[in-house]
């Protein structure tokens, strides 16, 4: 079954989990662009994203309203409230919901929905608790590869694919 929304952390997962700070002090964050893809395929099959940082980044807000994802939430401290909070504006359970996170603070979300994932260079004692580690590295395409095993184990990947090319 398609997730009915998607649920993602950004630091480790979009990011590569680095903060990089400039001579002056300004902070930057590397995010892959490969990722952006995976917020237009669910776009595209109407399947909302949302995003949840413990971190209060005005870089990740850009990211967001970039890829026109209007569920951005900063400083979430305790992301499974929030994503039963979601829900609950939604009309939907948590069964409903794929989540993926990649440290301490998405383990008890990742055990409560319906479908959950981890990139690869995540702690050991996180991925024990997901449905699906990535190969990609958080930082370098796990959201999309994420998406796209999603989409591929609903059988709708391949067709989603022909629109774009």
């Amino acid at each position: 079954m398609l997730p009915k929304l998607v649920i993602t952390d950004i630091d480790g997962v979009w990011t590569d989990g680095g903060m990089y700070y400039s001579a002056e002090g300004d902070v930057m964050k590397r995010f892959c662009v490969k990722d952006g893809w995976g917020v237009i395929f669910l776009r595209e099959l109407g399947i909302p994203v949302a995003i949840m940082t413990g971190e209060n980044s005005p870089l990740v807000q850009k990211r967001a309203d970039k890829l026109k994802i209007s569920r951005c939430y900063l400083q979430v401290n305790d992301k499974l409230a929030k994503a039963k909070e979601v829900c609950e504006e939604m009309g939907i359970t948590l069964k409903d919901v794929a989540f993926i996170g990649d440290d301490l603070n998405d383990i008890r979300l990742l055990r409560e929905v319906g479908f959950s994932a981890s990139p690869d260079n995540t702690p050991d004692y996180v991925k024990r608790e997901v449905d699906y580690v990535t190969v990609a590295h958080g930082g370098f395409g796990a959201f999309r590869e994420f998406v796209e095993k999603i989409l591929a184990d609903n059988g709708v990947l391949k067709e989603l694919l022909q629109k774009f090319m």
